[in-house]
């Protein structure tokens, strides 16, 4: 248990943070997913328009420091080269 004012208030912003990180987290998770299955149904159309969407919600949450920008460009890159192979 914290015994002071600043460790108490600490613990309630990571746990606000915590939270923020967490649906941030699912929401790439998310965006991830609508695109592999838009390339799965094969139309290229949706596939290009739901990586433009992944890619710059992979890229905002690394700018808020939940992922590392190195990984955030990893996981574009992996998709940019699905979407690429599509033909």
């Amino acid at each position: 248990m914290a015994h002071t004012l600043c460790a108490n208030k600490r613990i309630r912003q990571d746990s606000k943070k915590a939270l923020a990180n967490k649906a941030n987290k699912s929401k790439m998770r998310t965006v991830i997913k609508k695109f592999l299955a838009a390339v799965s149904s094969g139309d290229k159309a949706v596939a290009a328009e739901a990586f433009k969407n992944a890619e710059v919600t992979i890229r905002k949450i690394s700018t808020k420091g939940v992922i590392h920008k190195n990984q955030a460009s990893r996981r574009v890159s992996r998709l940019a080269v699905r979407l690429n192979a599509m033909g």
